[in-house]
């Protein structure tokens, strides 16, 4: 990492180069592959809890435990499933997306996107 007294702005040609590398690609691609299918899938679930509490209220009335019924244990589900998503989020980012955004920033405060190169031809010299 870069001292902050030793960097210097970068220009917008940097900026662009950046954005049209393959690193920036793949780092797009891998965030949605994640972020799409989870979203599509805690969306279905949260309309299935919305559309069961109001069209079916006998159903969300069952009894389970005690005064528990099953309304209750769903909507709790919501909230753990929505902890499991952001830890789930958390293991891919550092798994698969950090290290690439890490490289590449690197590679921006070094200012080598600006001469083109990859990050393979930078590590060479």
């Amino acid at each position: 990492m870069t001292a902050p007294n030793d960097r210097r702005t970068l220009t917008s040609e940097e900026y662009r180069q950046a954005q049209d590398s393959a690193e920036f690609t793949e780092l797009r691609k891998r965030f949605r592959s994640f972020v799409v299918p989870t979203t599509v899938a805690f969306l279905v679930w949260y309309f299935l809890y919305v559309l069961l509490s109001t069209y079916a209220p006998s159903f969300m009335e069952t009894k389970v435990l005690g005064n528990i019924n099953l309304g209750v244990l769903l909507g709790l589900g919501q909230f753990v499933t929505t902890f499991l998503i952001t830890q789930l989020y958390v293991r891919h980012a550092s798994r698969s997306m950090d290290p690439i955004a890490e490289d590449m920033r690197e590679r921006l405060e070094q200012h080598e996107f600006a001469a083109g190169t990859t990050s393979e031809e930078a590590r060479r010299g």
